[in-house]
């Protein structure tokens, strides 16, 4: 209940001060617009020429365009801006202020800052999967249904440990910025189906980058593609990478001087 109660306050404050800047809101509709066009043009070329890519449906590829939204969507809203904020705190030495907290510091660092705004790119996410489901009419089969969030639930927690770990790194590395926007680059590569790419990319985006278990394996489920054993394995590499992210976290505190220091 209490982080409960501190994610409602946590999002009333960032609620506040979005409303400061109502401007905003129109600029990030129109940076998620024109993602959104990048990627369906890309579409649009692909399926000019083909019926399929690689096996995948146009319905099916549209899902997989939402999932890859809404993961962003997710990122963006909650964990990125606090994390950025961290890597700040962590260079000025003001991460004390959430260390002396009575609650965990990595709940504080990783949920305490939000961009409402960016909500847009999660609704536009939600409108794709909804448009490419209904067509495939996927939503009528239970097991489907079950398998979807699941492995949702279980690509996002990756991605979350992922980005934890990376800003971790700021305790060693002065600019972790930098290796934020190598990983968000290589996560584009979400938009279309892994099995799509070579093998040693396809191995990289899996085990190195997991942008597979993120965005193919939950469209798979809602397509119906997924196989029990992909599932488990999701579900394995999500809490193993929870594990590891935390306990990298504590690591990486032991190491951090602060302003009172």
């Amino acid at each position: 209940m209490l982080y409960l109660r501190l994610l409602h306050v946590f999002f009333k404050v960032s609620l506040l001060n979005e409303l400061a800047y109502r401007a905003n809101f129109w600029v990030q509709l129109f940076e998620t617009l024109i993602s959104f066009g990048t990627a369906a043009g890309g579409l649009l070329v692909i399926f000019s020429h083909t019926d399929h890519l690689g096996g995948w449906r146009p319905a099916e590829l549209v899902m997989l365009l939402g999932v890859y939204f809404i993961m962003v969507g997710l990122i963006r809203v909650t964990v990125r801006p606090s994390l950025e904020r961290l890597m700040a705190d962590v260079r000025e030495g003001t991460l004390d202020y959430r260390l002396t907290k009575p609650a965990s510091s990595q709940f504080l660092v990783s949920f305490r800052e939000m961009h409402i705004w960016r909500v847009t790119d999660l609704l536009l996410g939600i409108g794709l999967l909804v448009a490419g489901a209904t067509r495939l009419g996927v939503l009528v089969e239970p097991v489907q249904l079950l398998a979807f969030p699941v492995a949702l639930i279980a690509g996002a927690a990756i991605i979350y440990s992922v980005h934890l770990i990376l800003a971790t790194l700021t305790f060693w590395v002065i600019r972790t910025e930098n290796i934020m926007v190598i990983f968000t680059s290589l996560f584009q590569a979400g938009r279309y189906p892994v099995g799509l790419y070579p093998t040693w990319l396809r191995a990289i985006l899996t085990f190195i980058v997991p942008v597979a278990f993120a965005t193919t394996v939950p469209t798979e489920a809602l397509a119906g593609r997924l196989s029990l054993a992909t599932l488990l394995t999701a579900l394995g590499v999500a809490v193993a990478l929870l594990v590891v992210s935390a306990v990298f976290w504590r690591f990486g505190l032991r190491h951090y001087t602060g302003a009172s220091a």
